[in-house]
């Protein structure tokens, strides 16, 4: 499941991308005790960040494997919810109420919902994901960075998602979530940076809702 390639095709126009570098460690770095101790250090504070972010708005820039971009602003409040605002002429919408990502084409007056444990951004939002238990360190070469690789080996079909974590004193557990490339289970990439993050901001429930474009009911 890839509902956010969806918005690609609406643009149709090449951009240059985003790209993210890491590191290659030899066999010789990855036996050793102490690599692999702090390995499984930077890998608790990478989770506590994540599980330290009550609220959180950003800018993004969304990026698929051929270049494309689109830009606009997320919004999120665990555990759960959240919502990618895209910027002005993109007719979609993709909200996360707590239980399932729902995207809504105002263009067709289409509605499509998938359970937010069943997408690579489950590992994000889902408050039941042990994200400890799947993750895999990827090393970036710069302590100050965080690359930490989620895959449930028992359900490939929910897909991959590489988050990258940025030192920062002001973020919670103090490391910022500063972007993530999702790969579903067709092997199709999207890349999400952000930028201007707010943390612990109030942010009301209302913000989760949407209107459904089928009937004048507002979700």
């Amino acid at each position: 499941m890839n509902m956010i390639n969806t918005t690609f095709r609406k643009l149709g126009r090449p951009v240059a991308a985003l790209s993210l570098v890491f590191a290659t460690a030899t066999p010789a770095m990855l036996a050793a005790p102490s690599v692999a101790q702090a390995q499984a250090s930077d890998i608790d504070r990478a989770v506590a960040a994540l599980r330290g972010i009550t609220t959180l708005r950003a800018n993004f820039v969304q990026t698929d494997r051929s270049g494309q971009t689109i830009s606009g602003v997320l919004t999120m409040k665990r555990p759960g919810k959240i919502r990618f605002q895209y910027q002005k002429g993109v007719p979609l919408l993709i909200v996360g109420d707590g239980k399932a990502l729902t995207m809504i084409d105002y263009e067709v007056r289409q509605v499509q919902r998938w359970p937010i444990g069943n997408s690579p951004l489950g590992a994000l939002l889902d408050p039941n994901k042990d994200v400890a238990r799947f993750a895999k360190q990827l090393p970036t070469g710069d302590a100050g960075v965080i690359s930490l690789q989620v895959r449930d080996p028992k359900h490939p079909e929910y897909g991959t998602i590489t988050m990258i974590f940025v030192r920062n004193a002001g973020a919670p557990g103090g490391f910022q979530l500063d972007s993530w490339v999702a790969l579903d289970s067709q092997n199709k990439r999207t890349t999400v940076r952000l930028t201007g993050q707010q943390y612990g901001i109030a942010v009301d429930d209302k913000t989760f809702r949407w209107t459904d474009p089928r009937t004048t009911t507002r979700r």
